[in-house]
């Protein structure tokens, strides 16, 4: 591979027809590392929630206990791209519920998609919400040269309405949600009842018009999109075999969206301490992608720490499938492959060597 010196790919070449100086490396050259789940601006709360809180109170924390000093967020964040930086990761799907994170990323250091986060349960909340979510929408589009797009939370917290208003916004075609990442997420939505219950209570959220629909949480909101649309699905602690054969039925008169299937290890097992079927998920889909998650529910941002969890409970999955899940499949869900996830002419994808052995560092070269 012969690069230029901003790391662009001029030519892929057989040894053999090289004649000037070929280093060796020990090791697994790789493309950068893409991950496509992260929550920057809570990098300030790493170790603040203990773990294994189950879903419900972990949220609530995040919700009551993540105002710090807004010096104390800007540092934790500088820090937090840094161990990206220094873990190989050259892209990130970002959360965004503010704007305190759009200085740090107009340094150009990562790139990334920002994925403006909107919620709203209520349906006469509705539109003051989107368009508060617009609001910072509009910010970051002027503020640097990052894509950004409005996407739902997740199923327990955005109503139809928001949905529709997701769907319906112009040039909104990448899109995130937190799906299924607890059984208490189906059982609400299929019968009215459980965990979910105690959440709305202490938020202090009327949802007496709430009515259950019998289904599960995916089945439930996929419907609501009905574009060609990349809809990356993160979690996915309790999805099912039948939820995976719902998501390709086509719908009346419409081209369905791209599902991808995000896997953050560590932040199930810190929170609830447990995992998606992964085994099943693959014999449903090989659109399956990587994420860390964010330093409230992990201990570090780094995809190659998902690997080895994923190795280590997942013993059957080779390494060769888990890289392309953490380079070209990610590169491809954040719809940034023409210049990431792959050693390709003319691209910029980042080198990386991992070190073989114990599979335990990242050396960036490029």
């Amino acid at each position: 591979m012969i690069t230029d010196t901003a790391g662009v790919i001029v030519d892929l070449i057989d040894e053999k027809e090289s004649s000037d100086y070929v280093e060796k490396l020990n090791g697994i050259l790789c493309p950068g590392l893409i991950n496509a789940h992260c929550h920057l601006e809570l990098s300030h709360m790493k170790g603040h929630i203990p773990k294994h809180t189950g879903l419900v109170d972990f949220v609530l924390k995040v919700i009551t206990e993540r105002h710090f000093a807004e010096h104390d967020i800007l540092e934790a964040i500088e820090d937090a791209e840094d161990e990206m930086l220094q873990n190989g990761i050259v892209a990130v799907g970002d959360i965004c519920n503010n704007t305190l994170s759009i200085a740090q990323k107009n340094k150009g250091r990562l790139q990334y998609h920002n994925f403006i986060e909107t919620s709203g349960f209520v349906p006469a909340f509705a539109k003051d919400r989107f368009e508060k979510s617009l609001e910072i929408l509009k910010e970051y589009r002027a503020n640097n040269e990052q894509r950004s797009t409005i996407t739902p939370h997740a199923p327990y917290s955005v109503s139809p309405l928001i949905f529709s208003m997701i769907n319906g916004l112009p040039s909104n075609n990448v899109l995130t949600i937190h799906n299924q990442e607890t059984a208490a997420e189906n059982e609400f939505f299929e019968k009215g009842t459980g965990d979910f219950l105690r959440l709305y209570q202490q938020m202090g959220i009327d949802i007496s018009f709430f009515k259950p629909t019998g289904k599960t949480s995916l089945q439930t909101w996929w419907p609501h999109f009905t574009k060609e649309q990349s809809i990356i699905l993160v979690h996915n602690v309790s999805t099912s075999a039948k939820d995976l054969s719902f998501v390709k039925l086509p719908t009346a008169n419409c081209q369905l969206p791209t599902a991808f299937l995000c896997l953050c290890p560590n932040a199930n097992l810190y929170i609830s301490n447990t995992l998606p079927d992964v085994n099943m998920l693959m014999k449903h889909t090989d659109e399956i992608v990587l994420g860390t998650d964010s330093l409230a529910s992990n201990d570090q941002l780094s995809i190659l720490a998902e690997i080895k969890t994923l190795q280590q409970y997942c013993k059957d999955i080779d390494l060769e499938t888990l890289l392309r899940w953490a380079t070209s499949n990610g590169a491809r869900a954040l719809q940034m492959d023409a210049t990431f996830g792959s050693f390709e002419k003319g691209k910029q994808p980042g080198v990386i060597l991992i070190d073989e052995a114990g599979f335990e560092t990242v050396t960036r070269l490029l």
